[in-house]
């Protein structure tokens, strides 16, 4: 089991600063990574909870991030595919990949909320179709030279896009639902889970993704299989990853033996945390803690 955390990157503790501090005192720990994740747009009155009400762009602060670190790696769960061409961000994340010396993971996910497609420009109708074109070109960016690509919702007319990344970034795809769990075992190089997701169940989404790769002819047990864990210390919820350091550990080791590879610890979902209303050095107070206590065993 490889463990990651979550840098600040939602709420009032979200600052350069303590993004840096995390980032660097994580490489330090031995995490295997830290991590970001999108909101483009929060609906006035949306219910959706604090953790989303203000957050930093990921792949900048991805970028930032990598300038300040030299080995552990930086994964974004997850960029949403149609608020972006393909060939502008294909163009973005090979840079990155190339400043943060090829440590960079991709996740990428279709969107949900009705107002971010409307202020992209784009239909939320058949998004799951669009998003499958939309690795293929990305992939093709990232290895063909030159490229050329006609497909149903993306043109590519004959161009060269260099520098290519230094190695594939692997490419990531979150969904809870039947066709998104499918959609990963046949497209992807491993599957996030939500913010959301019954961790106490979240081997039957394993079992989709794993059937799905198996009957695309692919090596399902090549698979990453990544929990973004809302992590609450303290908390006597008596939901997995809250309560004690030990009990959360406990929540750990469970998760492997539900075929979970890696899980990042995510304290912007905590709402003691992530929300623009929290206390940013209480926040920092506890994930110095938790970061200490939560490291991977040596």
């Amino acid at each position: 089991m490889k463990i990651g955390f979550g840098v600040p990157v939602s709420g009032s503790w979200a600052t350069p600063g303590n993004m840096l501090r995390v980032a660097t005192r994580a490489e330090e720990l031995g995490y295997h990574e830290v991590w970001t994740f999108q909101r483009l747009l929060y609906p006035v009155g949306h219910p959706m909870g604090p953790g989303y009400r203000s957050v930093h762009d990921p792949t900048v602060t991805m970028a930032y991030l990598a300038g300040v670190t030299t080995r552990i790696r930086l994964g974004v769960a997850v960029l949403n595919m149609p608020f972006a061409s393909p060939a502008l961000l294909a163009k973005q994340l090979a840079t990155l990949q190339t400043v943060s010396g090829g440590r960079l993971d991709v996740g990428l996910g279709l969107g949900w909320v009705e107002e971010e497609f409307a202020a992209s420009g784009v239909p939320l109708e058949r998004r799951g179709k669009r998003g499958e074109e939309y690795v293929r070109v990305l992939r093709k960016l990232w290895t063909e030279d030159p490229i050329e690509f006609e497909g149903e919702f993306y043109t590519v007319p004959p161009v060269h896009q260099d520098p290519k990344p230094p190695s594939v970034p692997p490419i990531l795809m979150g969904g809870a639902a039947p066709a998104a769990l499918r959609r990963a075992g046949r497209l992807a190089d491993g599957w996030i889970s939500s913010s959301r997701m019954d961790l106490s169940r979240i081997h039957e989404q394993i079992d989709v993704v794993k059937e799905a790769a198996a009957e695309a002819g692919r090596d399902a047990g090549a698979l990453r299989f990544i929990c973004r864990g809302v992590t609450r210390p303290g908390a006597d919820s008596g939901a997995p990853l809250a309560g004690s350091y030990e009990k959360i550990r406990q929540d750990v080791a469970a998760l492997a033996e539900q075929g979970v590879t890696e899980v990042f610890h995510d304290l912007n979902f905590n709402p003691e945390i992530g929300s623009v209303d929290a206390d940013p050095a209480a926040s920092m107070r506890l994930a110095e803690e938790a970061l200490a206590e939560l490291r991977p065993a040596d």
